[in-house]
């Protein structure tokens, strides 16, 4: 069974990126990954792209030869795509069953939230036997205004319920969110979509006139009770990781490597070990179920890292990464010493 993610977002919300840094992250856990660019606008792919939609369709030639502009060239491009969608379909089962593939889509809002073509591409896919989640990025600098993280929510409920994909809602560039102002309440007032009400005054002061309809829509997004966030500092490891257990949960996938695959440095082989340190191969299904852990699994100690001492953290990684740097040189300096004097063991 392959799994996947439909990644999707505002432009600037840092879906090529991370779809960049997800493809680093799985390299160095050895997991096998293919991002596929579906944005026909999109001509600096950071990542290394499996399948490319620019080999179907691009939005300059969509726009030349329709006469559209880039809004409704973009639209078009999809609906081309749907109506070729054995296109892609061909290309998918070249990758092979156990794929895991990162769909980049393009930053048109509307794709993901009123307009059918990706919609029914994703239905097509789920037919077709992919696990999705829907990761939709938000700019965390979008929190540090009270209207403008109201228009975010409205933003993500639309979405969620218009792709009706397990849905994974994330403030991505949260390492930057000190550099937009001081925050009204702590993260995790936003993060978990806490009493709304609470933002009637930020509201009210900077549009009167619209108190009523906001605090209308504040009751309705509460009303569904279905917004929430993770965050991810896509430079961050342990955010990266984080991510990746909440996604894989929702897709229920569970990566087992195959028999002979290279380990990531560090894994311990415990199939001779006594049953009571051998790890509980059975109990895959169990861990996954649980609650996601790690130190960005809570958001305080998210807040703690990126918005209440930042500096602190920074000093204290920076350490960390000179004590590595000088281990990596001095078990360097030991081994070219081996080579020259095989016979010491020192």
């Amino acid at each position: 069974m392959a799994f996947g993610e439909v990644v999707c977002g505002s432009p600037g919300s840092g879906k090529s990126t991370y779809c960049y840094g997800k493809y680093q992250l799985f390299g160095a856990l050895n997991r096998p990954i293919a991002v596929v660019n579906l944005d026909p606008a999109n001509e600096n792919i950071p990542y290394p792209c499996a399948i490319d939609i620019f080999s179907l369709i691009t939005l300059e030639d969509a726009m030349n030869d329709q006469g559209l502009g880039p809004n409704g060239g973009m639209l078009y491009c999809m609906e081309y795509l749907e109506a070729n969608y054995d296109w892609l379909e061909e290309r998918l089962k070249e990758l092979g069953k156990d794929a895991y593939v990162l769909f980049d889509l393009p930053g048109q809002v509307e794709l993901s939230t009123n307009h059918d073509s990706v919609k029914n591409i994703v239905h097509k896919l789920t037919k077709s036997g992919f696990r999705l989640a829907a990761v939709h990025l938000c700019d965390a600098h979008y929190v540090t205004d009270a209207s403008k993280y109201i228009s975010v929510l409205m933003l993500s409920l639309r979405a969620m319920l218009h792709l009706e994909l397990p849905h994974i809602n994330v403030l991505s560039k949260v390492d930057l969110i000190k550099q937009y102002g001081d925050l009204d309440f702590n993260l995790d007032f936003y993060t978990e979509v806490q009493d709304l009400s609470y933002l009637e005054n930020s509201l009210s002061s900077s549009s009167p006139r619209y108190t009523a309809l906001n605090m209308a829509i504040c009751s309705l997004i509460e009303d569904y009770g279905l917004v929430g966030f993770e965050t991810l500092a896509v430079e961050d490891k342990e955010s990266m990781l984080h991510l990746m257990r909440v996604i894989d949960k929702a897709t229920g996938c569970v990566f087992v490597p195959s028999a002979g695959a290279q380990q990531p440095e560090g894994t311990v082989e415990a199939t001779d070990a006594p049953s009571a340190l051998r790890p509980n191969a059975y109990a895959l299904f169990t861990t996954a179920a649980g609650p996601p852990r790690g130190p960005r699994s809570d958001v305080r100690d998210v807040q703690e890292r990126w918005v209440d001492a930042r500096e602190e953290w920074d000093a204290w990684e920076k350490a960390q990464w000179r004590r590595e740097g000088q281990l990596v040189q001095e078990a360097a300096k030991k081994s070219k010493i081996r080579e020259r004097n095989p016979k010491d063991k020192t």
